[in-house]
């Protein structure tokens, strides 16, 4: 089922121990796990970065709301063209929340005048890179990155898209 009734808004500081939780939610229960995700250490630094993001990250931040509810969000961080996080809880993944928050990021950068639009993921995060090929998306780099926030070596890809 796909949602039809979903806003999307900036996040307020009220928001940010509910952001801090569904993206943790979304990342614990993604299936592009690495033995190092087991690790109680490595989690337990991933919940705080989760936790801590909010209230520190110098990007902003937009929520997706069905009804009160916060069931997603994303964040442009760093370059103005990037998409430093895009998290759906794992109760409303697959019914549209991340296409409608990916579309978007994409729209405020066309408006913007960028001309490309750039993200990072996991690259065995099959059912988030299908998402982001069908929203126009392509492979650029695939090779090993370390995590600043796990502190962690990952397989990824850098995906990006022509804006306009």
């Amino acid at each position: 089922m796909v949602v039809t009734d979903l806003a999307i808004r900036k996040t307020t500081s009220a928001d940010h121990q509910t952001v801090g939780a569904v993206g943790f939610a979304a990342w614990a229960a993604g299936a592009a796990f690495e033995d190092s995700y087991r690790d109680p250490d490595v989690i337990a630094k991933v919940q705080h970065e989760f936790a801590i993001f909010p209230g520190e990250t110098k990007g902003e931040i937009f929520v997706a709301e069905l009804g009160s509810e916060i069931v997603g969000w994303g964040a442009r961080e760093g370059e103005a063209n990037y998409i430093s996080d895009l998290w759906v809880h794992p109760d409303h993944q697959g019914r549209g929340v991340g296409r409608a928050l990916l579309l978007h990021f994409c729209e405020l950068m066309t408006a913007e005048g960028l001309a490309t639009v750039r993200l990072d993921t996991h690259a065995r995060n099959a059912g988030a890179i299908r998402l982001y090929e069908r929203c126009g998306f392509t492979i650029i780099w695939h090779g090993i990155e370390s995590s600043k926030s796990m502190g962690v070596a990952l397989e990824k890809v850098h995906m990006e898209k022509r804006l306009g």
